[in-house]
């Protein structure tokens, strides 16, 4: 492939708001430069490698991440740190405690129906469910073939992206969330997204109008 298309590519996937897929890519390329044009998947992925490996040698702060079936620049681990402190987004998507166990079931056992969704939980999830929906990070992929035929959820291309995900099967193994969970830098993140609850709690309560309990004479 031409070292032309190099540059073509990592500008393609720079100036996309969304993950950019590979037929995407080669789809742009070939609506200008012509249907006889030949570029595969595997040499787009080659091309990200590269251009990877440059940029880690470079120092850069950035780097191209597989996400949701595409490519997106995205900060590296390290600078990630420093910007998410500084950046409000992830407090305004957080999702309860509630809502990520729901997720991380319908994930794992995907297509599955809220019958066998609340088995597993133990409680009415009726609320959680319509909570992912509206955040479209779970959808209805159908329905089961069983008595009253009820609704099958499964994770969304939202789901991959809000995880930083590009497939399912990077979803974590059991063993490897055991690893996590006991990963001091793991604890130190959850107690301090604990303590901005707890401190969120507490503006809201004092924002609260005071009640007045003066009896009038």
């Amino acid at each position: 492939m031409d070292n032309t298309y190099k540059s073509i590519i990592e500008a393609l996937i720079f100036s996309s708001d969304e993950p950019i897929s590979e037929n995407e890519i080669i789809r742009a390329i070939k609506g200008i430069d012509g249907e006889d044009i030949e570029i595969t998947g595997s040499e787009i992925l080659s091309v990200v490698d590269d251009l990877n490996n440059k940029y880690e040698q470079n120092g850069n702060s950035f780097k191209i991440k597989k996400i949701a079936n595409g490519f997106i620049f995205a900060t590296t681990e390290i600078s990630a740190k420093y910007v998410g402190f500084l950046s409000s987004e992830k407090s305004k998507r957080r999702l309860s405690q509630a809502a990520l166990e729901t997720l991380a079931i319908i994930a794992y056992k995907q297509p599955i129906t809220k019958p066998e969704l609340e088995q597993i939980r133990g409680v009415n999830s009726d609320y959680i469910l319509n909570t992912l929906l509206e955040k479209n990070l779970i959808t209805i992929t159908g329905r089961a073939e069983t008595i009253g035929r009820p609704l099958l959820y499964g994770t969304t291309t939202e789901f991959l992206k809000y995880f930083g995900l590009y497939n399912l099967s990077d979803l974590p193994k059991p063993r490897e969330i055991e690893e996590i969970m006991k990963d001091e830098d793991f604890i130190e993140q959850k107690n301090k997204i604990m303590m901005n609850l707890v401190e969120e709690t507490l503006e809201q309560e004092l924002d609260k109008p005071e009640e007045n309990n003066d009896e009038t004479e």
